[in-house]
């Protein structure tokens, strides 16, 4: 398991002794498939803050992971959250035999939400808060604070529900947009805290939260942790690429002579020219191109002869930044 790994490493390194740390990953996993008609393994990538409870900490790996996949030009990520340790006080406002909890958990854990809101129970104030948190969906953090405010509620309730509702503010003040559905959380007993999914078309790309437990659970010191992880078979099925796919903007780039000086510019201005979004084509001999744009680095000054084929137009300017003003300005 890939959350034990990074224990292993908090201790070996002695990170939980340390101030706040950053981890990531990029590894392929094996997971449980009942049918047998999957492949169990499966490649991810992902990100643990260690040493660090604060709420910033939480909001600020949902907005790496929103960069990553912003970073793709993925569309149409919803952002689903739960809080484990809501549920968890819940249960324990529940009063129930270890029995029937370990039931319940079961159902839980197999996507049987129904299990706990059938569930009966002495403690009647909490039936009713449980019954409310299971009907929340897509509400802000005001309506958390509505329930912060309710009578019955315990000291141990109240200290996680003010820790979801001052995440969901802090990510409302940053126009993060999300879900709330304390359903959504499948693995909520591994987790202490917020827990998140990332969905596009139904389907999770990636997921995570806070499991402050897991260094002490398997013998190390106390050290506060939260993560992600995002599965890379969706996302490079959804990613697009952001090379402009026009054949308008394609460029080829020459050199006059292939000394190391002009081969170094025709390589850096490739890459300028990628970063910007455009397709280029590198070639040393007198080869000519069907593309726009022809770029070719001569000795002297200026050094970039631009030539523009669809306009019949030679320009020469004395920087890559002046190259791509102008093929940027014409496109």
């Amino acid at each position: 398991m890939i959350q034990k790994a990074i224990s292993k490493i908090v201790e070996k390194n002695n990170l939980s002794k340390q101030e706040m740390t950053r981890l990531f990953y990029v590894t392929s996993v094996f997971s449980f498939e009942e049918t047998g008609k999957e492949n169990r393994e499966r490649w991810q990538l992902g990100v643990e803050l260690l040493n660090n409870a604060k709420t910033t900490s939480d909001a600020e790996i949902i907005l790496l992971a929103l960069e990553i996949m912003g970073s793709l030009n993925i569309d149409g990520i919803k952002i689903q959250l739960s809080h484990a340790g809501i549920l968890k006080a819940l249960l324990k406002e529940l009063a129930l035999s270890a029995d029937k909890e370990a039931r319940l958990l079961n159902q839980i854990r197999d996507g049987n939400w129904k299990s706990l809101a059938k569930t009966k129970s002495s403690n009647s104030d909490a039936t009713r808060l449980l019954s409310l948190l299971l009907e929340l969906r897509g509400k802000s953090s005001s309506f958390l604070e509505n329930l912060k405010s309710l009578p019955e509620t315990s000291p141990e309730l109240k200290t996680e529900l003010n820790n979801f509702s001052e995440i969901t503010s802090l990510l409302d003040s940053l126009n993060c947009r999300y879900q709330i559905d304390i359903t959504s959380a499948r693995d909520f007993e591994y987790y202490t805290g917020i827990c998140f999914q990332f969905m596009v078309n139904e389907e999770k790309i990636g997921g995570g939260g806070r499991y402050d437990d897991l260094v002490p659970l398997i013998g190390g010191e106390n050290t506060p942790a939260c993560g992600f992880a995002l599965y890379m078979d969706p996302l490079i099925n959804l990613a697009k690429p952001k090379i402009k796919q026009d054949t308008e903007s394609r460029v080829f780039i020459s050199g006059i002579t292939a000394t190391p000086d002009i081969i170094k510019s025709c390589f850096e201005l490739a890459q300028s020219l990628h970063n910007a979004g455009y397709i280029t084509e590198l070639d040393f001999s007198e080869h000519r191109s069907e593309a726009r744009w022809m770029v070719t680095i001569q000795q002297g000054s200026p050094p970039f002869i631009i030539i523009d084929q669809s306009q019949n137009k030679t320009v020469e300017v004395p920087s890559i930044a002046s190259v791509i003003d102008m093929i940027g300005g014409s496109a």
